[in-house]
């Protein structure tokens, strides 16, 4: 019986192991060089990764086969992040600082953000509190937004109330 126990524990364990330590395929042979996307100063990306590869507040942030992944190391390991954790100064890079951006971004204007809530639907728009051509000129003067970490997770007060009431 214990050895039945023993080895459904190290099944179980191996699988969640490997979702953490994903492979997107960013192998660069030292920490890459980092230019500040003026839109978005808290924001640096890195011009010579062959993906979409970004800085913000620590933590790597690489936009690959259309989903987004975080580390805190620029070769990972990667952890898979749902679209409603990313951070908002990330999502705001304009198209022209994503490195391969999807081909139907090409469409789109170069000089402003991908078009999330097409990307991602009404349901995470309406989540995110994210309306079309968005963007944060106007931004961290009104409570409960900002700049600040923890970003992205809603806005409103720590009471749980949100904008508008």
């Amino acid at each position: 019986m214990y050895f039945i126990v023993s080895l459904l524990a190290i099944v179980l364990v191996a699988p969640a192991h490997a979702q953490v330590q994903i492979d997107i395929g960013i192998h660069l042979p030292a920490p890459p060089q980092l230019v500040v996307v003026p839109e978005v100063r808290a924001v640096q990306y890195v011009p010579a990764a062959p993906d979409n590869l970004f800085l913000y507040d620590g933590q790597y942030w690489a936009f690959v086969n259309n989903g987004w992944h975080v580390s805190v190391r620029y070769n990972g390991p990667w952890i898979v992040v749902s679209p409603i954790f990313v951070p908002r100064p990330v999502l705001l890079v304009p198209v022209s600082y994503y490195r391969a951006p999807p081909g139907h971004w090409k469409q789109w204007h170069k000089h402003a953000p991908p078009r999330w809530g097409d990307e991602w639907g009404r349901e995470w728009s309406e989540k995110r509190q994210w309306k079309a051509g968005d963007d944060d000129r106007d931004k961290g003067n009104r409570k409960g937004e900002g700049h600040g970490k923890g970003e992205g997770r809603g806005k409103g007060d720590e009471q749980g109330r949100g904008k508008g009431r």
